[in-house]
């Protein structure tokens, strides 16, 4: 499986179908993702309104400003994750110490009773705040907010999962799940970044980025999947959802993304979903530090951004590694096979041949 020798050549030629690929494919995606999401949304905001009902500290955060869902992340255009912000951590102590790779715990601040926190009974005899008690806790909330719901005939809880996930339409998967934003710190396992050599992000955009702060999220912990820690229920996972937002604005980056994620939906939705949008997301960031500058990112470039974003891709499957972009102790392909990894490699290789070696390869694929 080689690639032709013209690859520059080859790669001019679909910048004239990139346009045409966005206005046709993309488009497309996106209002159909848009309706689902009204769609979905609707019967979840109903359930979390049950479930502030029963249980107030549990308050619902997602809401509709501009025609967007604030705080609703799309994974795929099946499969959607709402996140829930919770009140008051004043009293813990964020915990980072790498022993965790992509987590964080919440500890009691010294000197602080239980009493003054408003999560109280989800603390445990070691004093932090238990991520899978509280999301336990939630998952009994939203079954029961289920049972009741005027939506009942159409979502069931998924049961084969401690994480809090309802199918919607028997089509559909939201995943909800319990947060708390950390603005204005950041958090000592990414203090590395951004490298001091790179010309990318710029020190400004930087700073800003770092204002952004982060999410601690109650999920499952990809990092102490099949390892015996007595942390592993107490964990909570790093998520740096806004400040990877901030990173791609500008130029042409969030259309390259759309591109690429609409390509991934289309070639690359196989088995164990090795290549999720955040995995494609990730690879697009480390493209963004080896092509520093704005005029790289412009409409006329996003076809050889595509095309190298891609065989990334491809080098990354065959390493079977994918570091996190901020974490680049956590591998992305964690608990993925080795055959599930050679799948993706073939299906990316395949795809990045018809990119470079048929000019008009957009308008099939």
């Amino acid at each position: 499986m080689l690639v032709p020798s013209d690859v520059p050549g080859c790669q001019s030629k679909l910048v004239q179908q990139v346009g045409r690929f966005h206005s046709d494919r993309v488009v497309e995606r996106n209002v159909q993702v848009r309706k689902t999401v009204h769609d979905v949304c609707k019967i979840v905001q109903d359930i979390l309104k049950e479930v502030e009902v029963q249980e107030p500290r549990f308050i619902s955060s997602l809401a509709e400003i501009n025609g967007r869902f604030e705080g609703l992340q799309v994974n795929s255009p099946t499969e959607f994750e709402v996140v829930l912000y919770l009140n008051q951590m004043g009293v813990f102590n964020f915990v980072d110490d790498g022993s965790l790779p992509g987590c964080a715990v919440l500890k009691l601040s010294d000197g602080r009773k239980r009493s003054m926190s408003l999560w109280v009974e989800f603390i445990t005899a070691s004093g932090y705040l238990s991520s899978r008690k509280i999301r336990s806790r939630f998952q009994t909330l939203v079954a029961q907010a289920c049972d009741k719901s005027t939506y009942r005939d159409s979502v069931k809880m998924m049961n084969d999962t401690s994480e809090v996930k309802l199918r919607i339409r028997e089509r559909y998967i939201v995943q909800i799940t319990p947060s708390f934003k950390c603005s204005g710190v950041w958090p000592r396992s990414a203090a590395h970044w951004p490298l001091v050599h790179i010309a990318w992000p710029h020190p400004h955009l930087a700073a800003q980025v770092k204002t952004e702060g982060f999410d601690l999220l109650s999920k499952e912990c990809l990092a102490l999947q099949g390892k015996q820690s007595a942390m592993e229920g107490d964990a909570w996972v790093i998520s740096f959802k806004e400040a990877e937002a901030a990173l791609l604005m500008g130029a042409s980056r969030k259309k390259c993304l759309s591109i690429l994620k609409t390509l991934r939906d289309r070639h690359l939705d196989v088995q164990g979903n090795p290549v999720s949008s955040y995995v494609v997301q990730t690879l697009l960031l480390y493209e963004c530090e080896k092509h520093p500058r704005e005029t790289e990112w412009a409409e006329g470039a996003l076809g050889d951004r595509i095309a190298g974003i891609l065989m990334q891709l491809i080098s990354c499957l065959q390493c079977r590694r994918c570091p996190h972009y901020f974490l680049p102790n956590l591998d992305l392909f964690r608990g993925k096979s080795t055959s599930e990894l050679d799948n993706a490699s073939k299906l990316t290789w395949r795809l990045v041949r018809e990119l470079l070696t048929n000019s008009k390869a957009l308008e099939s694929l």
